[in-house]
Order: structure tokens, then C-alpha cells, then sequence
């Protein structure tokens, strides 16, 4: 019960539905009991002893089984007996309707709240996953974080959503048919009742180890979407190496342990219910032959019409209990579905916004980098970064891979936090703002140009809050874009495919720097914003990247050092520290890193 205490959340916002969605289902159990019930008096009149005279209903110390029977003998009596079976032939026929009006009714209450439920998690999680930092990612396999956002919330759809009426319905039917069934013959429901716990204990042994299968099942779909991702996105270097086997045997292999796993669940899982069954007929083959022979015996209340009533009330619960084992079983899988949801939603948020964060809207001074040192676990990125960046200053990064120039910038827009020193903006920390308003200044251009299968307006407008159409435009124009954007099919309407697919590499990388104009942020950070094009690509992008970067204070990371001389200051970076720094000029004069990177790529 714990695991599912989230849905039950959920469910507590819907009191007044659930209330009804009760109220109906137990009006149904009735009115179900209602027709049954018409078999009892209709037996003894029509079939067992239609000669007797009608009975004095104040003598029977069941009083109210002898006024429905003395209500159907006094019909005998007067209408005759093919009358009176008509009116319960309608008796029966009416107490149906009722009863299936009032399910129908149930499930219309239902519906919605389980719909609801499930909408609002999956929007939990898509929430909860817009809210984790940058590193949580890293760590995490794609496939299976998609697993969790579909798969997983489809089983708990299937596995325990569609079994809450299970639940509500069933237990209230054993509970009602049970009471009938006491009524009649306390020592045969009591006799009865020490095999239901059998049956249930059996049952549950059974589906202790469903739900550890069950999980490992879905960190298998999971590893299998990640192969199919992964091959997906590499297709062109799959075809490339000829190592269309190599991913064959890498998904075959996830998808045959996958198989194994799903037939030893389902195996499992489709014991639940003929082992139920069976252990309902063999109560009934037992109650058959205790009943029987307490009527065979003088010294029982329980008589004939009685006994075939209490048969008739027995067969109701059987589906009852067999439904409740198999819905125990889909709890078992599901749980497994939903722990691994609630993994990702108790994930915890490292990027932190104080309760009393400040606002900014622009800055005035600088930002700085005081003694910053930052480290996934035991390794070290950045140690001892200091760094001052004036307002309207353009600061360049340069240095081998891996030297921790991307890490660096990361740092300012908080998709990491140190874990050491400080950044700070006009002298205050920025863990003191609010998160939001820090990006709000920042603006970036990355390598890989991103785009989202949507509209080139859209991609341009994207977290802007509705600019203009004569706006978007306009940032189009600064960023060089407009005119190819004209010359597509359907213009800023054309839909870019899949991360841009559609359009080629300098026509992606124009639309994030459109993007960017349009956000119009105080800070720019360029990311190797040209390294991946062809030369008149990146004579196109290089012209639209000094539009946006005119009075505006830039942070940019280039391995080509050509297009940084210009910078106000040259950073240069190797293993997490600063090496040197200066104007292009400055470190030309010495003998360092620097001046052996330039000469580097002059040889080239």
C-alpha cells in the first residue's frame, strides 16, 4: 500500500466521485442479491409445495424470507401459479436493469477519475524531468528514461488503474453475498470460509515473485529502447563500419532475455486465474456435500429453497475472488512499473533556488569566476578557476579537449553548481537569484545546432513568451536566415524534422543563432558555434554570429584560434586550470601552450 500512496493522492481530490462510484456499485450488488433472491420463494411455492396453505409469515423466526415467501404464496393463491411466474420472470428482469444501470453508471464515474489520475502523473513526470539538472542525464540511459515516461505508466494503467474498481466493486459484493449467505446458514458460511484463506495463501506465494520478474523486465525494455536510440541516431555511422550485426547481436541479446523474462511473468501471472477457479469449484464440490447433509439431517434450519438460494449467492462470489487474485497479481507487476517511476520522481534536484532568491533582470559590472573547482565524484574538472568577464567584453576559451572549457560555461547558467569557490554576477553569488532570471540573461549557441520537429518560426520563437511574427523576422534577417527560410516550400512554416533533419548543417545552426537575437540576452556563450561546417557554411554563420555578438558580452569556446584573436582576452585552459591568458598578441610573444596551438593548425 505504501508504493501506491502517490495515486491515492491522486484519488483523494476526487472524494465526491469515489463517493457515488460507491454508492452505485453497492446499489448494484443489491439489486443483483434482489433478483437472486427471487429464486428462494418462486422454488418452495411453484415447484416444492404448491399444495400447502399459505403460511402464517409471524411464525417463521426468519421473518423476512417468510414475507417474501408468504408475499409469493398469497400470488399463488389468488393469481395462480403461471401468473405469478410471470410477475417474477419481470421481477428478475427489472432488478437487472437496475443492477446493470447502476454498473453503467459506476464505470462512468470511474473512467474519468482513472483517466485523470494517470494524466496527472505522466504530467508529474515530464515536470519532474524538466526540473533536473544537466548531470542527472548524463548518467542516465535515454531508452531507459523513455521507458519509465511510456512503458511504465502504461502498466500501471493496465496493472493497477484498471483494477481499482476490482477493489471497490468486488469486496463489496463478497462482503454483501457473505452477509446473505451467513443469514441463511451461519455453520455452512462459517464451514466455507476456512478454504477461502487457502486458496488466497497459495495465490499470494505466487505473486511475491511476480513483481521482482516484473521489474526486470522493464529495466530490460529499457536497455532494449536504448540500443534502438542509440542505432537510430547513429545509422549513418552504423552503415558506415558495416556494424549492422554488431547492433543486431547487441538488441538481440536484450530482447531474447526480455522474452525469457516475460514468459516466466506470464506464466506466472495466468496461474492466478484457473487456480483460483479451481479452488471455487472445489469449495462449491464441498459445500455441495455439507449442505446437502445438513438438510439431509432434522436437526438444520436450512431447507431446500434455501440451500439452492445459498448455491446461487456461493456461484456470485466465485468470479469476485478470482477477480481480486488476478488483480493482485497485476498489483505485483505494476508495483514493480510504478517503483521505478517514483525513482524518477524522488530523483533529487541538486540545482537548488533559495527560498529567498533575489530577481535580476540584466547586470551592470561583471561575472566572475572566484576559486571554482567542480568534480563528477572522484574526478576532477575545474580547479581553481578566477576569472573576471566586464560587461561588454568578449572572452575567449581555448585548449585540448578535455581541458574543462564547456564545463566552465556550463557553470553560469547553473546546469551544473560548483563544488568549490564561486560565480558571481556583479559581485553577488548566483545561487542568491532566482534560477530562471539567470538564464534569462544568458543566450546560447552550441556545436550540435538543436532544433525540435516543429515550425522554423517556432524553433525561432522557442522560449521567447510569443514574440511577433515581424520580430521573428527580424532576428531571422540579423542571423542571415531569412532568405533561405523564404526560398523553403512553406517558409517560417516549414516543419524541420526530426532535430532539423531537413535543413542542413549552416541552416540549423542560423536558426539557433535567430534564437538567439530574438532572446536578446545580455550574455552570449558561443560553443564551437562554427567548428562542424563547411567553409561558405561557416563564412554564413561566422557573419551571423558577429551580428549577435555587437554589444553584447560574450564567453566563446573555439578550437579554430583564428576566429578568436580578436577577443578582449584569451583564456587559455588545460587539465581544469588556466595555463595563461592575454590578448592573441600578448601570447604570441611567449613560449607557451598557446602560441604552439596556433602554430598547430598554421602548419595544417
Amino acid at each position: 500500500m505504501k508504493k501506491l500512496s502517490r495515486l491515492l493522492r491522486y484519488l483523494a481530490d476526487y472524494k465526491l466521485k469515489i463517493a457515488l462510484y460507491f454508492t452505485t456499485n453497492l446499489l448494484a450488488i443489491l439489486f443483483g442479491t434482489f433478483s437472486l433472491g427471487m429464486l428462494m420463494p418462486v422454488m418452495k411455492i411453484l415447484f416444492l409445495d404448491t399444495d400447502a396453505p399459505v403460511a402464517d409469515s409471524k411464525d417463521d423466526s426468519t421473518s423476512m424470507l417468510a414475507k417474501a415467501t408468504h408475499f409469493v404464496e398469497q400470488l399463488v393463491h389468488d393469481l395462480g401459479r403461471s401468473k405469478t411466474l410471470v410477475y417474477a420472470a419481470i421481477a428478475v428482469v427489472v432488478f437487472t436493469m437496475l443492477k446493470n444501470l447502476f454498473l453503467y453508471w459506476s464505470q462512468y464515474l470511474l473512467n474519468p477519475i482513472r483517466n485523470a489520475v494517470l494524466r496527472r502523473l505522466r504530467d508529474d513526470l515530464f515536470t519532474k524531468m524538466l526540473s533536473l539538472p544537466i548531470g542527472f542525464f548524463t548518467e542516465e540511459r535515454k531508452g531507459d528514461l523513455m521507458s519509465r515516461m511510456t512503458n511504465d505508466i502504461n502498466e500501471v494503467e493496465l496493472s493497477i488503474m484498471a483494477t481499482l474498481e476490482v477493489f471497490v466493486r468486488e469486496p463489496l459484493t463478497i462482503i454483501i453475498t457473505i452477509t446473505s449467505m451467513l443469514y441463511l446458514s451461519i455453520p455452512l458460511t462459517l464451514f466455507l470460509l476456512v478454504f477461502l484463506p487457502v486458496s488466497g495463501l497459495i495465490i499470494g506465494r505466487i505473486g511475491k515473485s511476480l513483481r521482482r520478474s516484473s521489474n526486470i523486465a522493464q529495466e530490460q525494455l529499457g536497455q532494449m529502447l536504448g540500443v534502438i536510440e542509440e542505432t537510430l541516431t547513429g545509422m549513418r555511422v552504423v552503415k558506415a563500419f558495416s556494424a549492422e550485426r554488431h547492433q543486431h547481436l547487441r538488441f538481440m541479446k536484450v530482447n531474447n532475455e526480455m522474452f525469457r523474462t516475460r514468459n516466466k511473468i506470464a506464466s506466472r501471472r495466468e496461474l492466478g486465474s484457473p487456480l483460483s477457479e479451481t479452488m471455487g469449484v472445489l469449495v462449491v464440490s464441498v459445500v455441495l456435500w455439507y449442505g446437502g447433509n445438513l438438510i439431509f439431517s432434522n436437526n438444520s434450519s436450512l431447507r431446500p429453497e434455501q440451500f439452492v438460494f445459498y448455491i446461487a449467492l456461493f456461484t456470485q462470489i466465485i468470479n469476485p475472488f478470482k477477480n481480486l487474485s488476478t488483480s493482485f497479481f497485476n498489483i505485483q507487476k505494476g508495483s514493480a512499473a510504478l517503483e521505478r517511476i517514483e525513482h524518477l520522481l524522488n530523483a533529487e534536484n541538486t540545482i537548488k533556488e533559495l527560498p529567498d532568491a533575489k530577481s535580476i533582470r540584466n547586470f551592470n559590472d561583471s561575472i566572475e569566476f572566484k576559486n571554482v573547482r567542480f568534480a563528477y565524484g572522484e574526478k576532477v574538472i575545474l580547479d581553481g578557476l578566477d576569472l573576471k568577464i566586464q560587461k561588454g567584453n568578449t572572452v575567449a576559451l581555448v585548449g585540448a579537449s578535455g581541458a574543462g572549457k564547456s564545463t566552465a560555461v556550463d557553470l553560469v547558467p547553473r546546469f551544473h553548481d560548483v563544488t568549490g569557490g564561486e560565480i558571481l554576477i556583479d559581485g553577488v553569488n548566483i545561487k542568491n537569484y532566482k534560477v530562471d532570471d539567470v538564464r534569462r540573461l544568458i543566450g546560447v549557441v552550441n556545436q550540435d545546432p538543436i532544433l525540435f520537429n516543429d515550425t522554423i518560426e517556432n524553433n525561432i520563437r522557442m522560449g521567447t513568451g510569443g514574440a511577433t511574427k515581424e520580430q521573428v523576422e527580424e532576428a531571422a534577417r540579423i542571423a542571415h536566415a531569412h532568405k533561405f527560410i523564404l526560398n523553403k516550400p512553406e517558409g517560417y512554416d516549414t516543419v524541420v524534422g526530426d532535430r532539423g533533419t531537413k535543413l542542413s548543417g549552416g541552416e540549423r545552426q542560423r536558426v539557433t543563432i535567430a534564437r538567439a537575437v530574438l532572446k536578446n540576452p545580455p550574455l552570449l556563450i558561443l560553443d564551437e558555434a562554427t567548428s562542424s561546417l563547411d567553409t561558405e557554411s561557416e563564412r554564413l554563420v561566422q557573419d551571423a554570429i558577429n551580428e549577435l555578438m555587437l554589444n553584447r558580452t560574450c564567453i566563446v569556446i573555439a578550437h579554430r584560434l583564428s576566429t578568436v584573436q580578436h577577443a578582449d582576452e584569451i583564456i587559455v585552459m588545460d587539465k581544469g586550470k588556466i595555463v595563461q591568458r592575454g590578448r592573441h598578441s600578448e601570447l604570441m610573444q611567449q613560449e607557451g601552450m598557446y602560441r604552439k596551438l596556433v602554430e598547430m593548425q598554421q602548419v595544417k
